[in-house]
């Protein structure tokens, strides 16, 4: 099982509200932030922010996404780092189906 990503990056991961089935969370990354590995089941990512990230997943296999205010990603379970390679700080509102 995945570690939660709250629990791993309390300084990028914060929660906005949870039900039994969702779990919604502000993600806010200074530029040059990065989290440890860790998990999110399926779940949708709003971009409210401009922002360029690498993502690495277990495997070590790295990916670089840059994402545009109002793009909106949908995501099956996860597991992975993230670090902000872009400028400035970057936001993104993720919605968790549990």
């Amino acid at each position: 099982m995945p570690q939660d990503a709250v629990k791993i990056a309390p300084h990028v991961y914060k929660v906005l509200a949870e039900t039994d089935k969702v779990r919604v969370l502000e993600a806010r990354m200074k530029s040059g932030a990065k989290t440890e590995l860790h998990g999110h089941p399926t779940h949708v990512a709003i971009a409210t922010t401009h922002g360029k990230f690498r993502f690495a997943g277990a495997d070590g296999q790295a990916m670089e996404a840059e994402l545009e205010p109002g793009q909106t990603m949908v995501f099956e379970p996860t597991e992975h780092t993230t670090e902000n390679i872009g400028p400035a700080e970057a936001v993104a509102i993720l919605v968790e189906l549990k």
